[in-house]
């Protein structure tokens, strides 16, 4: 499967660039800075210009599935949020639909599902999660929403704690690592379409875990 990785070098797409390659993918590197082709490549990408903010569907052409990573980042204000984690997650879902490209996962936030029980200083950023992820789940692609707990930059574990829904209970903080894992098994798991998934770290091998009714 060719998959497009909407924010290849930031952290989860660093580490899931290279996860698809080993999975069998075909990877494609999607960037807004063409001084960051040589990183994409060396994690086995094909690295490919795309601007939120401007043109980018090109860029996705020969996909079979999208996986949306990109953010604003918290250097950043509050417009870049909306144009960047609001508006160009919606233009990515656009252009998917335009050019038949079916699959699509979402990286969100936890608390997207409720940004009034978020941080204060937060909710801003969390709204616009939140109206992405809507506009994805009102689309007729097949979708999968994650939403992963604090991030950190330990290495992965393959093992994670998912709760389908927003059921169950909070968790543990997750590495940028296990979230790419997840986000790889997902496109290769259908019992994920169509389903919002809360991610914490966990002692559950990840295939199980997104697997509920085993």
């Amino acid at each position: 499967m060719q998959v497009a990785v909407i924010g290849a070098n930031g952290g989860i797409g660093r580490e899931l660039v290279p996860r698809l390659l080993d999975a069998g993918h075909d990877p494609i590197g999607v960037i807004r800075d063409e001084s960051q082709f040589d990183a994409v490549r060396e994690h086995g990408g094909e690295p490919r210009f795309g601007d939120l903010k401007g043109e980018f569907a090109p860029a996705l052409q020969g996909a079979d599935a999208v996986v949306f990573t990109a953010g604003s980042g918290g250097g950043t204000g509050w417009d870049q949020t909306l144009m960047i984690d609001l508006w160009g997650a919606r233009r990515s879902i656009d252009a998917c639909v335009e050019h038949g490209i079916d699959r699509f996962v979402m990286i969100s936030s936890y608390n997207a599902g409720d940004p009034m029980a978020g941080p204060e200083a937060i909710r801003p950023y969390l709204v616009a999660k939140r109206c992405a992820d809507d506009y994805l789940d009102w689309s007729p692609l097949d979708a999968t929403i994650l939403r992963p707990t604090t991030l950190t930059s330990e290495e992965g574990t393959g093992r994670i704690s998912a709760t389908f829904e927003d059921r169950g209970e909070d968790g543990e903080e997750i590495p940028r690592a296990d979230v790419a894992q997840t986000a790889v098994v997902c496109l290769e798991n259908e019992v994920t379409v169509g389903e919002t998934v809360r991610l914490f770290g966990g002692d559950t091998p990840i295939e199980k875990a997104l697997s509920p009714d085993d």
